[in-house]
């Protein structure tokens, strides 16, 4: 089961062709299993540039798998950007450290484009791809 992270997700909204937002096109070809975090579900529609745009994507996103914190969270989040800034990686970005989690506590391979996640991978147990 994959977490698709916005990076990938914007790509192929956009059509943009990597090598993540192939991988994505054949989750979805191979009808397997993956959702979003509601983080994602936010940073994508707060990039929209109009409101069709936010409709649309709305209405989509809206009918994905949604992975919602837990109560323990934010907290496992939180020591999550610790361990790393203690192992000398600094993670640029709360709601990226928050997917990280959401990615742990589901048991999901996380989809993304992002560097800041190998770098998390590297002190946590964080399945990436």
């Amino acid at each position: 089961m994959y977490l698709i992270d916005t990076s990938v997700l914007i790509d192929f909204l956009k059509g943009t062709e990597t090598q993540q937002s192939r991988k994505f096109e054949k989750i979805l070809q191979n009808q397997i299993p993956f959702g979003i975090s509601a983080f994602t579900y936010q940073e994508t529609l707060q990039g929209a540039k109009d409101k069709k745009e936010y409709d649309k994507l709305n209405t989509y996103l809206s009918t994905q798998k949604i992975y919602y914190p837990k109560d323990k969270s934010y907290e496992a989040s939180a020591n999550l950007f610790f361990l790393c800034r203690k192992s000398g990686i600094t993670i640029r970005s709360t709601i990226d450290a928050l997917i990280a989690t959401i990615a742990i506590e589901y048991n999901l391979i996380l989809l993304h484009s992002d560097k800041d996640f190998d770098y998390i991978a590297k002190v946590v147990d964080l399945k990436v791809e």
